[in-house]
């Protein structure tokens, strides 16, 4: 079920077990072959494939857009809020939920910047309010045992932009894809406690803007995506994620 698509009274009667779904993600740059909307394009397909394979047992609230995105500020069209406007954000979207009596939230996230302050999110709202239960996903992490599985390149390939994010896009908006301009972006850092990728952390945390990084705003292989992957990619993310609103709406 769509939030904005229903009725206040048919949103009235709906189960108050149902998990709801608030997507969040990013608008930034992907590089020069991806829109800037990829992070956004993706949560909302996952979500809306979630709500077309559990039309009775999820309930997906209207995408918060514009995410954290201060390290890619430097490319043109990047936009960004600040951690604490995020976080009051969510927090007074899920606050007007409670109020309608529901007691399962998911917030389902799309871009590496959310990371941080969601969990911040998660911890503060689910200390003060223990009578209802918040969980996070990200797409990425929670399947990164079977993702690692599916990278052609290797270690560093799934960076930004790269391997999995291309793949998706030549599934879901393959109209937006310019295919003539993927090349592959920056590799991983020598130094081992700096080397990090979609699918695995940093040893040691640190800061680097995306300008530092790579000038074109890639960081990873993207020459290595297809429709074929982007398929493989969407079916593991959706089994697992259908699995957990399972057993949230059954908790």
């Amino acid at each position: 079920m769509i939030w904005e698509e229903l009725t206040s009274y048919e949103l009235g009667q709906v189960d108050k077990r149902t998990p709801v779904v608030l997507p969040i993600a990013a608008i930034e740059q992907h590089g020069p072959h991806l829109p800037l909307a990829t992070d956004r394009i993706i949560g909302e397909y996952f979500c809306g494939q979630l709500s077309e394979q559990l039309p009775d047992k999820v309930l997906v609230l209207p995408a918060i857009s514009v995410g954290c995105s201060e390290h890619h500020l430097d490319f043109p069209g990047s936009l960004s809020i600040t951690h604490e406007t995020m976080l009051n954000h969510i927090t007074d979207i899920f606050n007007a939920v409670k109020l309608h009596g529901f007691t399962n939230f998911l917030l389902f996230n799309s871009h590496g910047g959310n990371l941080g302050i969601g969990q911040v999110f998660v911890e503060k709202f689910g200390h003060r309010n223990q009578d209802v239960n918040i969980h996070m996903i990200s797409w990425w992490k929670v399947v990164a045992d079977k993702l690692n599985q599916v990278v052609e390149g290797g270690f560093g390939s799934t960076g930004h932009a790269g391997e999995f994010e291309t793949s998706l896009m030549m599934l879901i908006r393959p109209d937006l894809v310019r295919t003539d301009k993927i090349e592959e972006g920056y590799p991983n850092p020598t130094a081992d406690w700096a080397k990090q990728d979609m699918l695995q952390a940093p040893k040691v945390g640190h800061f680097k803007t995306f300008k530092e990084l790579t000038k074109k705003g890639t960081f990873g292989n993207p020459t290595l995506a297809s429709v074929e992957k982007g398929e493989q990619i969407s079916k593991i993310v959706i089994h697992q994620c259908l699995a957990v609103i399972k057993d949230i709406y059954s908790s």
